[in-house]
Order: structure tokens, then C-alpha cells, then sequence
């Protein structure tokens, strides 16, 4: 089963009438987070206040995972990437946080996590990353 997908991925478009003006603005904001996640082995897309982004953390804190965190609502490009998480996870109207990237790809969220976890192939792939030296 793959989990994880790279960013560039989600910048796919799909027609309709903001097809040319979307464009750019959405490959701006790709090319920033593909170099955050590219240099970081775990990062976590997040909103303050959000409970499940909460969890997520907390997660990765027990691990020994010293995740780079962004709060989405804290920073001023934050719209777009929500705008580019929601295409890459797919979720339509749904939560596009927080959004959980390892090694460089997307992982996903909460429900992603937590399944890796619980299956054991969460610590391999921190491993693997270099997030985790145990």
C-alpha cells in the first residue's frame, strides 16, 4: 500500500475557468512547500487550536520527532496551502489538516498517522527519513 505522494502531484488542474489565473499562484505555493518538505524530514501542516493537529504532534513528540510545524492560520501564505492540502489529500470540503509530510512526500492526516502507527510502519518510516536515530 503506498502512503505517501509527492507534492507536485497536487497541482494538477483540472479545467474550468480559473484554470490560467489558478495556475501560477498554486505552482508559487507548490515550489515553497515542496522546499520546506524537502528539507525537513517530518513536517506538519497545521491550524492553531485544532485538536486532531494537537494529537498529531503530541505523536510525533512521543516518538523522539522533532516535526517542523506550521500553523497555517499564522502564516500569510496560508489560504494557498490550505488550497494545495486539499488537493493533495483529495478531501473535497473535508479536513485538510493537519497534513503530515515524511521524507519529503505526504504522508497524510490524522486517519494516515494513526493507521501507520498502529500497524507498526509509522517508527520505519521516521527511520527512513532520518527523523528518528533509535
Amino acid at each position: 500500500m503506498e502512503v505517501a505522494k509527492d507534492v507536485r502531484s497536487a497541482v494538477r488542474i483540472n479545467g474550468g475557468a480559473d484554470q490560467h489565473r489558478a495556475a501560477p499562484d498554486l505552482e508559487s505555493v507548490c515550489e515553497k512547500v515542496s522546499a520546506l518538505v524537502s528539507g525537513n524530514a517530518v513536517v506538519v501542516f497545521t491550524i492553531s487550536g485544532c485538536c486532531m493537529c494537537h494529537v498529531v504532534k503530541q505523536l510525533l513528540f512521543g516518538l523522539g520527532v522533532g516535526p517542523t510545524v506550521v500553523e497555517l492560520d499564522r502564516d500569510a501564505s496560508g489560504g494557498q496551502i490550505l488550497l494545495l492540502l486539499h488537493r493533495l489529500s483529495g478531501s473535497g470540503g473535508g479536513k485538510a489538516v493537519p497534513a503530515v509530510f515524511v521524507g519529503g512526500k505526504f504522508l497524510g492526516g490524522i486517519e494516515t498517522v494513526m493507521a501507520c502507527h498502529i500497524s507498526g510502519s509509522l517508527v520505519p518510516l521516521l527511520k527512513n527519513a532520518g527523523a528518528l536515530w533509535l
